[in-house]
């Protein structure tokens, strides 16, 4: 079946549950995130602790994205998402448990955050199984969609939640919500054998394949691609509550601020998919180019409404993602597309913490708008150089060292 559009994707019948099921899983992580601070927030009175239970959500990405990534190409698909749900619900109903230290909450909040890119890596990777063709393309972008959205709609969510309920019981609710999403994809979706090879230990087969992905001058530099603007395109965010206090705005403006690059970044990829396959993979080099160009006008120190349209802008030119999605796809092999899927996740988050990290060190320094002008300046150097590697890397000869990949 020829599928070239967005509401095409859902006449898929396996795709559907998976659909349902993520929008749910990631409404409820938005809201556990929420209630997590919150119940921290109350027992210690720390805004340090308070913020870490965000920050420590970061970190296990490189853990799951490398020594664990295998895992999502090991099992049958099937089995990974759905025990990768049941034990983030079992994680998530134990934070809810009365009386428990902040060091545990913190722990449990480290391992659910060490389960989700294994289950979004096997998910990824099993889309092109489901939807196949180049609309697996569009199925994957319609998750990224609901990930963005989930930003603004999650946050405002568990807020007004939080209001009527307590955190431990909207704590429980997401543990629910995990297992419902779990049992949509176990009824939902058909079982596929596992990808990769079972025949070595996890260890092994996790540093072959890292190997064998980096390894590939194709996909090293698509997966830099992915990486490089965002590290720098989160100046703005991390400093937006400065921002948004230094010219008067408050509450109010940091919210417009938080929200703008997702707007954007929801309109871009939709916007992308009414566009031919062809013409998706033309413009991935001019906006990857261009993305953080829009963060320029900073130097101005504008008002809100300029920096809402120039963070606005920057999120509508992540519909090079849609394009790039289609390089990916294509240079990675199938045994190692789960692993491909982790590397590239644990790589994208990690990223973005040591960009948030290194915009609020500069900030203590220099003022924040300057921060953002001077992390938009190094990205567009940097990402030109990452535009070129890629130019080159579509004209290489084919990756021998891919050969080594582990296939069973």
């Amino acid at each position: 079946m020829a599928v070239t559009r967005y509401g095409a994707v859902f006449a898929v019948r396996e795709y559907r549950p998976m659909f349902v099921a993520h929008v749910i899983s990631m409404l409820g992580t938005m809201v556990a995130e929420v209630a997590l601070s919150v119940l921290v927030y109350r027992s210690t009175g720390s805004p340090f602790l308070t913020a870490a239970t965000f920050a420590v959500g970061f970190v296990p990405y490189a853990l799951g994205g490398t020594l664990l990534a295998s895992i999502a190409d090991r099992y049958p698909t099937r089995t990974v998402l759905v025990w990768c749900n049941l034990v983030s619900a079992a994680l998530i109903a134990t934070m809810a448990v009365p009386g428990l230290p902040v060091v545990a909450l913190l722990g449990l909040r480290f391992a659910s955050a060490t389960v989700a890119p294994i289950f979004g890596a096997a998910r990824a990777a099993s889309i092109p199984e489901i939807v196949p063709g180049p609309a697996a393309v569009l199925a994957r972008s319609l998750i990224r969609v609901v990930t963005q959205s989930a930003q603004l709609v999650g946050f405002a969510v568990g807020g007004l939640l939080l209001v009527v309920v307590s955190p431990r019981f909207a704590l429980a609710g997401e543990a629910a919500g995990f297992v419902l999403s779990a049992l949509l994809l176990r009824l939902g979706t058909r079982w596929r054998p596992a990808r990769g090879g079972t025949g070595g230990s996890m260890l092994g087969d996790s540093v072959r394949g890292l190997r064998a992905v980096f390894g590939a001058p194709r996909i090293r530099a698509l997966l830099a691609l992915w990486w490089v603007p965002p590290v720098f395109a989160v100046a703005p965010e991390a400093l937006a509550a400065p921002y948004a206090h230094g010219i008067g705005r408050g509450s109010v403006g940091l919210g417009l601020l938080m929200t703008a690059v997702p707007a954007g970044a929801v309109c871009g990829e939709l916007g992308a998919g009414l566009l031919s396959a062809r013409l998706r993979s033309r413009l991935v080099l001019p906006l990857a180019t261009g993305s953080l160009l829009p963060l320029t006008v900073f130097v101005v120190h504008p008002g809100l409404l300029v920096a809402v349209l120039a963070l606005f802008a920057a999120g509508l030119c992540s519909a090079y993602l849609v394009g790039l999605d289609q390089w990916f796809l294509a240079a990675v092999p199938e045994p190692l597309a789960g692993q491909a899927m982790a590397v590239n996740s644990g790589g994208l988050m990690l990223g973005q913490a040591i960009g948030m990290a290194a915009a609020g060190a500069a900030a203590e320094y220099v003022a924040p708008h300057r921060v953002v002008v001077i992390a938009a300046l190094l990205g567009l150097g940097a990402t030109a150089a990452t535009v070129h590697r890629v130019r080159r890397s579509a004209t290489a000869p084919a990756d021998r060292t891919l050969a080594g990949a582990p296939t069973g």
